[in-house]
């Protein structure tokens, strides 16, 4: 891992075209690093792969970045790149969602409304953020896309065709038993995804508590998605999210 700072700019990157930086990111070179003209710096901006550029022009509090060379080629973006739909649960750990989705690979990041979801607004500024920082620091050189809180079913109306959705369903179907006892369990994660081929993703992580028993009955009647199970344990709803990215990108993705 390089020690030269690294950051996200949305300026087109070519080289010797200067370009200025806003005033949060020269006060982190700045003052922040006490970084000075012609400091090396790395950026990227999800279009023209990583560059090394340099601290040039300082004016005030703001200076302007002197491309010099492309170090990486911006990679295209696996069309089976896994989609994130939560239902957003406390602040820290739906902040703690988005920043592992992005660490994880995740291509979308959409936060949903079901029965049971008990945070009912969300901050996209915030959400962006968490999301830049974090793409800074796993040398991943594009953003994923971060949607805007909706209703499941428009959510789901709106991935592309094609896609299957994954929903973690720990329940059996007898009302009666613990959890639901052991008929009508969901596969393992690990034997589901290895029967889709090579179709796209969208995980589907719900709400504490899961999903009410007339979700549960209209997602697993849906041809588009398949229930899983992550294991005998219950985990909590960010745990959930980080195990099925991680078991995705282990058997589907660039893990392998």
């Amino acid at each position: 891992m390089s020690s030269t700072p690294r950051l996200f700019v949305t300026q087109d990157l070519a080289e010797g075209a200067a370009f200025p930086l806003d005033d949060a990111q020269s006060n982190y070179l700045l003052r922040v690093l006490r970084l000075g003209t012609g400091a090396p710096v790395r950026v990227f901006n999800g279009r023209d792969g990583e560059w090394d550029v340099r601290i040039g022009n300082v004016q005030g509090k703001r200076a302007s970045l002197e491309p010099v060379s492309r170090v990486r080629s911006q990679p295209d973006v696996p069309a089976s790149a896994p989609i994130l739909l939560f239902a957003p649960v406390k602040k820290a750990e739906t902040d703690f969602i988005v920043e592992k989705a992005t660490e994880l690979g995740a291509a979308q990041i959409c936060p949903v409304l079901t029965e049971r979801t008990q945070t009912r607004t969300v901050r996209l500024d915030r959400f962006h953020k968490i999301v830049l920082e974090a793409a800074e620091q796993t040398e991943r050189l594009d953003l994923p896309e971060v949607k805007d809180l909706q209703p499941l079913a428009a959510a789901l109306d709106a991935l592309a065709a094609g896609t299957v959705v994954i929903f973690c369903d720990e329940r059996g179907d007898d009302a009666d038993a613990p959890w639901g006892g052991e008929t009508g369990r969901a596969g393992p994660i690990a034997d589901v995804l290895a029967g889709l081929g090579e179709a796209p993703v969208a995980i589907l992580i719900g709400p504490e508590g899961g999903f009410t028993p007339e979700e549960r009955d209209w997602l697993r009647g849906r041809e588009d998605a398949a229930a899983v199970s992550l294991g005998p344990r219950i985990l909590r709803a960010e745990t959930a999210a980080v195990a099925a990215l991680s078991v995705w990108q282990a058997l589907k993705g660039d893990w392998r």
